[in-house]
């Protein structure tokens, strides 16, 4: 940690610890004030008691009255200028990845308090993205009239007794309060009349009030509630994108429940910890304007949960209150045990920083509400298509104390994994066996999956580090492992991992680590850093993908070139092995296109692993005086094999498919809809045997020609003359791509289509590059490609058919070079087929 983040913590933690339950607490000097008296009262309105006569009473934080008769919520405000918290998520969702809106989501937090003006009473959210935290209530008063705060809503007293003011709540309920209605592909608006209270979930304990609604969405007309399947080529229909009519009961309307917490704040005593980038942890950041000059004004404190040792002087101590997670009641057996054997992971990396018994994970008590304020949960959660699972929080924006944590589980994520081993072991010799390797290696990957998204909701980022040591972290994204033996078989018993990581051992104990009276705090978690960059366990994330050779998603090894080489060894293993065998009995031959789908693109994440080589920076996070290099260039012999390693893919040896798999693919039968996760296509209802093909080879030029990569590429070439430039790079895969030969008159077709892809991707790049030298050079290499003596001009013999292609994909650049077109259009599009999605893989 830096002199100046000291310094900073010296004068302002303390200050902060102080008055964690009284910051921003009081409205603006002049603003309005807490009813007093009868002054305060509001002549003619009647008590409580009169108003709320024949309702049900819901007492608790904040008392709700139900009146069946009319339909309406009351609630009860006694708690003036008093800081709380309102959060907002999902009861019942919609079902659709492409959309959002899941079940059991949150969707939005802020601090609140309520406030009265005559006849209203307004919902107030204060700003505290700016603050001041000195004891000086000038300079505070300063700072929040500088920046606007907001009257989220106002309500119209009703009845009044004693300071206690009721007001209706339903108008407030019955609105997109969280903009849902924007998301619907569409023009749909909440129908009053058709949404209610949803009193199930509308309940009332005494530091939290539980309140759910319904609202219907309706659509207002235009288009939008239908199923829009996107054309592909040659007429083929693929479902693309959903609507809410293929999720919803009808595209007409859609019923979303909406739920809202009211709490109180933490009590004091939490101790935040100020953040440090080598830690991997999320952040919470706001303003102090009354920083000292010369120090930060931006304050980053990490989230976590709130964890005291019992005996901070043991080296193991019981928790005064452990992290308790519940599982949703939802979740089938056999990912039920596996989801609660994945989470307890974590209780690992707890009792290595000291704690015993200090994370717990439980099934969800049944009735309880997944919106209970109480309850971190673990929600398994349904939709139309896999998507990405998450792990959000609720936190005390004041502190980055996480209130509660949310995990949101897509129940579809185990059978892609399902999916991808059987394309990988085709373990189907009759066709009826159950083999039970297949539940095990998706099992295994649901069970890092649950220790993953916890992670976020306990305050940890990705951390995508290649170490030495192996798969250090479950807030990687990991590739399912499989080897290949001395004789050819399969090898997978470690296809993923069984336990938390080094890493996550490292940072809990950095972020949750309590320690002894008297103990440097500041000097003990640098030196769990320390120890930890001795180990080759360190943290990089999402930022560093694409420039740093060891910041990879969903990738194995330290060496990313010769794992793509290993990879595509594999994966030329299982093509040859695919068949029948890798479908059960009685399906439809057409549905090995699913399964072969991911089998065939195998290598797709390892070719975004490999081309961070290219251009690629080693790098830390690096301090002014830690004695340690910032970063340094990937050495020009690892950029070569990296860059060989990537124009192997797109040899026709690589990308021609077996002829047995080709001829084995039927068109679908009827009712067994085309969709999203089958190969684009130029030919109708009949397998593409060259498609495949351009959709490999796009994923291998959208990394090599990356705008971003091209630009370093040219720079590390004028600073080094030893390392390869944009000009290289251009040779090279020009070379690869038009100056090969092709066996057979079908991997000549597959030749070609690589050749027309890669020439959109430089036209692309000549087109849409932000660096001109970029633009240069690209427009350079189409001018080579189309001249007299380029690889297009000359003869391959090739026949009719290979001079036809030639001599129009000559007429295209030129077009392009003199008109800026491409394809008789602007080069947006460039025509490209769709690639069916990829992550997430399991």
């Amino acid at each position: 940690m830096s002199r100046s983040l000291s310094s900073s913590l010296a004068s302002s933690l303390p200050l902060l610890l102080l008055c964690t339950g009284a910051l921003l607490a009081q409205p603006p000097s002049g603003g309005p004030v807490a009813p007093s008296g009868p002054a305060a009262a509001n002549e003619g309105l009647p008590p409580i008691a009169e108003k709320t006569q024949g309702a049900e009473k819901m007492d608790g934080y904040l008392p709700l009255y139900w009146d069946a008769r009319s339909g309406r919520l009351m609630m009860e405000i006694s708690r003036w200028n008093e800081d709380l918290l309102h959060v907002n998520g999902l009861g019942a969702g919609l079902g659709s990845n492409d959309i959002g809106i899941d079940r059991g989501a949150l969707a939005g937090s802020r601090i609140v308090r309520f406030e009265r003006v005559g006849p209203k009473v307004l919902l107030v959210q204060p700003n505290l993205k700016f603050r001041a935290s000195r004891d000086n209530a000038a300079e505070r008063q300063s700072v929040e009239e500088a920046f606007a705060r907001s009257v989220l809503w106002g309500f119209q007293a009703i009845a009044e007794d004693d300071g206690r003011v009721l007001v209706d709540l339903t108008d407030f309920l019955l609105r997109d309060s969280v903009n849902l209605g924007p998301r619907l592909p569409g023009n749909y608006q909440v129908d009053v009349s058709r949404s209610s209270v949803y009193l199930p979930m509308t309940m009332n304990f005494p530091r939290n009030t539980e309140i759910e609604a319904e609202l219907t969405f309706v659509l207002q007309g235009g288009p939008g509630g239908g199923s829009f399947p996107f054309p592909g080529r040659g007429g083929f229909r693929r479902d693309t994108f959903e609507d809410v009519g293929d999720v919803a009961a009808t595209g007409a309307a859609a019923s979303i429940r909406l739920h809202h917490t009211f709490t109180a704040l933490p009590e004091p005593g939490y101790e935040p910890r100020r953040s440090d980038p080598r830690a991997g942890y999320i952040e919470v950041t706001w303003q102090d304007y009354s920083a000292p000059l010369g120090e930060p004004m931006t304050q980053r404190y990490i989230m976590r949960h709130r964890l005291e040792k019992k005996d901070p002087s043991a080296r193991v101590s019981e928790p005064v209150e452990p992290i308790v997670y519940y599982l949703d009641r939802g979740t089938p057996e056999p990912v039920r045990t596996a989801l609660l054997d994945g989470a307890r992971w974590w209780d690992q990396a707890f009792e290595a920083a000291g704690y015993r018994g200090a994370f717990r994970v439980e099934m969800l008590p049944e009735g309880a509400s997944r919106h209970d304020i109480r309850y971190n949960v673990i929600n398994w959660v349904h939709r139309s298509t896999r998507g990405w699972s998450t792990g959000g929080s609720v936190v005390d924006p004041r502190t980055g104390e996480i209130i509660k944590g949310v995990v949101t589980l897509g129940s579809l994520r185990i059978r892609q994994d399902y999916l991808i081993a059987e394309g990988l072991l085709a373990p189907y010799e009759t066709g009826d066996e159950v083999p039970p390797e297949l539940a095990e290696w998706a099992l295994a990957r649901i069970r890092q999956l649950s220790a993953h998204e916890i992670g976020h909701t306990i305050g940890l980022s990705h951390n995508y580090y290649d170490s030495a040591v192996g798969r250090t972290s479950v807030m990687d994204y990991p590739h399912p492992l499989i080897e290949l033996d001395e004789d050819g078989n399969f090898v997978f018993d470690e296809v993923y991992e069984n336990e938390i990581g080094e890493w996550d051992e490292v940072a809990i104990a950095w972020g949750y680590q309590d320690f002894a009276p008297g103990v440097d705090v500041e000097q003990a978690l640098d030196q769990i850093l320390e120890s930890a960059w001795g180990d080759d366990l360190r943290f990089l994330s999402n930022q560093d993908t694409s420039v740093h050779p060891r910041a990879d998603q969903w990738s194995n090894g330290v060496d990313a070139a010769a794992e793509l080489e290993r990879m595509m060894e594999v994966r030329r293993v299982a093509l040859g092995r695919f068949g029948e065998k890798v479908i059960r009995r009685g399906a439809p031959l057409a549905t090995l296109e699913e399964t072969l789908v991911p089998l065939y693109l195998h290598h797709r994440f390892q070719v975004e692993a490999a081309a961070s080589m290219l251009g690629g920076l080693d790098y830390i996070y690096s301090f002014r005086g830690d004695g340690r290099r910032p970063f340094e260039r990937v050495p020009a012999e690892a950029q070569r094999r990296a860059l060989d390693a990537l124009l192997a893919t797109l040899s026709t040896e690589a990308l021609a498919l077996p002829r047995g798999v080709i001829e084995l693919i039927p068109p679908r039968p009827d009712g067994w809809r085309p969709h999203r996760e089958l190969f684009d296509r130029f030919t109708g209802p009949a397998f593409d045997a060259v498609s495949p093909a351009v959709a490999a080879a796009q994923l291998t030029l959208g990394e090599l020609l990356q705008p971003d990569r091209a630009a370093r590429l040219v720079q590390q070439a004028a600073l080094d003359e030893s390392l390869p430039g944009l000009d290289l790079v251009l040779g090279a895969l020009r070379d690869a791509v038009f100056a090969a030969g092709a066996g057979s008159a079908y991997e000549a077709e597959v030749a070609r289509a690589v050749q027309w892809t890669t020439t959109e991707a430089i036209v692309s790049l000549a087109h849409h590059a932000a660096m001109p030298q970029v633009r240069a050079l690209a427009r350079a290499e189409l001018e080579a490609l189309a001249s007299d003596d380029g690889p297009l001009a000359a003869s391959s013999g090739d026949g009719a058919v290979g001079a036809a292609f030639r001599a129009l994909l000559i007429e295209e650049i030129e077009r392009y070079l003199d008109e800026g077109e491409w394809l008789e259009g602007a080069p947006e599009g460039l025509g490209r087929i769709e690639v069916p999605p990829g992550a997430p893989i399991g």
